[in-house]
C-alpha cells in the first residue's frame, strides 16, 4: 500500500501573516513556512492565495517561481478562486519531481478546471458539491460520477484526480461525519484517490479538542480508504496518527523505510 499523501495547508492567505506577505511580495515568511511543513514530511504545500481578483496572476507566477527556485522545486497545490492565477503558475510550475495539483474543481461553477487539469497534465481535486453541501451521499457521489466522467473524456488518468467527499464540520453536523466516511469508502472502492481539507471537520471547536478530533476522524477516514489529506503536518498528534496508519496499513515496507523504536516512541523515516 502506497503510503497518506500530504498536502500541507499552512500557507493560507487567511493568516495575516501570509496575507501581508503576499501582499509585499515577502518570501520569508513564506518560505519559513513551508520549510517547516515538509521538515515535518509533507508531500506537496498548498500555495493559497483566496480570490485573488485583482492581481492573483501575478501573486500566483512569483509564488510558485520562489518556493520551486528556493525549496527544490517543491511539489505545489495551487489554490485560488481565480482560473487565470491557476493557469499562470501552471505555465511556469517545475514538474522534476511531481505535477502540480489544481486545487479545486467542483461540479458546479468550477467545472471547467478539469479542463485546465487536462490542458496542462495536472492532477486536479475534485469536490464532490456543486451548490453547496450535498444533501446525501446519492447526491455526492452523483457529483463524483459526473467530474470522472468529464475528467475521462478529456484523457486525464482517474489516478490523478483526487475526489475530495468534502469533510463537514462536527459541530452541528455530528449525524453527517459517518456519511462522509461512507462516501470514501465507496470513492476508493470505485478505485479513486481521495482527499479532503482535514481541519473543516474541527472547525469550530475548542483549540484544545481540535487535534483530538482531526485526528481520530482521519484514522477512522484512512480506515475506510482515504488516500491523502490537506492538513497542518505541524501538528504532531496528527503525524503520529498519519504515521501508525501507515505501518498498520504496510505502508512502511518499503526498501527504503525503518522503524526506529527508542524508549517507547518511534521516529518514521523514509
Amino acid at each position: 500500500m502506497e503510503k497518506f499523501m500530504i498536502i500541507g495547508e499552512r500557507i493560507h492567505c487567511i493568516s495575516p501573516e501570509i496575507r501581508k506577505a503576499l501582499a509585499e511580495r515577502d518570501p520569508e515568511p513564506i518560505l519559513r513556512r513551508a520549510k517547516a511543513q515538509l521538515d515535518a514530511g509533507a508531500h506537496y504545500i498548498d500555495f493559497n492565495i483566496g480570490p485573488a481578483e485583482r492581481d492573483g496572476e501575478e501573486i500566483m507566477t512569483w509564488g510558485v517561481k520562489m518556493l520551486q527556485s528556493e525549496l527544490n522545486n517543491v511539489p505545489l497545490a495551487l489554490d485560488t478562486a481565480n482560473r487565470k492565477a491557476i493557469e499562470a503558475g501552471l505555465k511556469v510550475y517545475n514538474r522534476e519531481h511531481a505535477k502540480p495539483i489544481v486545487n479545486s474543481a467542483d461540479a458546479g461553477g468550477r467545472l471547467d478546471l478539469i479542463d485546465l487539469a487536462a490542458e496542462y497534465d495536472a492532477k486536479v481535486i475534485a469536490l464532490c458539491s456543486k451548490d453547496g453541501i450535498p444533501k446525501d451521499n446519492d447526491e455526492r457521489m452523483a457529483y463524483c460520477q459526473e467530474m470522472l466522467e468529464k475528467g475521462l473524456m478529456l484523457g486525464i488518468d482517474p489516478s490523478d484526480m483526487l475526489f475530495d467527499p468534502l469533510c463537514l464540520v462536527i459541530k452541528g453536523m455530528q449525524e453527517k461525519q459517518v456519511e462522509v466516511l461512507e462516501a470514501i469508502r465507496m470513492m476508493t472502492e470505485m478505485g479513486l484517490p481521495t482527499t479532503g481539507g482535514l481541519s473543516n471537520v474541527s472547525n469550530g471547536c475548542p483549540k484544545h479538542i481540535r487535534p483530538i478530533l482531526d485526528s481520530n476522524f482521519l484514522a477512522m477516514a484512512i480506515a475506510n480508504g482515504f488516500s491523502s489529506a490537506i492538513v497542518n503536518p505541524c501538528d504532531e498528534l496528527l503525524m503520529q496518527t498519519i504515521k501508525s496508519c501507515d505501518i498498520i496499513n504496510g505502508a512502511s515496507l518499503y526498501a527504503d523505510s525503518y522503524l526506529e523504536l527508542n524508549e517507547g516512541a518511534f521516529e518514521y523515516n523514509v
